[in-house]
């Protein structure tokens, strides 16, 4: 009421969950990192849409997937996720600890 709402929570998943959805084709991935960055590894099937230049309004189509942002750590993915909320695009989840987690869990990323 009188637009004081509390901001909704982020949702997190984790590098295992992430995995699963990718081999069952039920996510899409958005990397936020800078295209460098992702340049010299990236999780396989993410495509890159810098924080930089970040607009919601850009993803590409989901086709009913869950769309997932994904960065570094985690700052940028959830600074990205401030963006879609204010645009109303219904994207809320990302990557707890982003791709530092995702190695940390052993699972593979693409080089260069």
């Amino acid at each position: 009421m009188f637009g004081f709402e509390k901001p909704k929570a982020h949702r997190e998943i984790g590098p295992a969950d992430l995995k699963t959805m990718l081999a069952q084709d039920q996510v899409l991935l958005v990397d936020v990192r800078e295209a460098g960055e992702f340049a010299a590894e990236h999780i396989a099937g993410a495509v890159n849409l810098p924080l930089s230049s970040f607009d919601p309004a850009r993803l590409p189509q989901a086709d009913g997937k869950t769309v997932v942002l994904q960065c570094a750590g985690g700052k940028r993915s959830g600074m990205a996720l401030e963006r879609c909320a204010k645009a109303q695009a219904a994207i809320d989840t990302h990557l707890a600890g982003g791709l530092g987690a995702w190695k940390s869990a052993g699972l593979p990323v693409e080089r260069g």
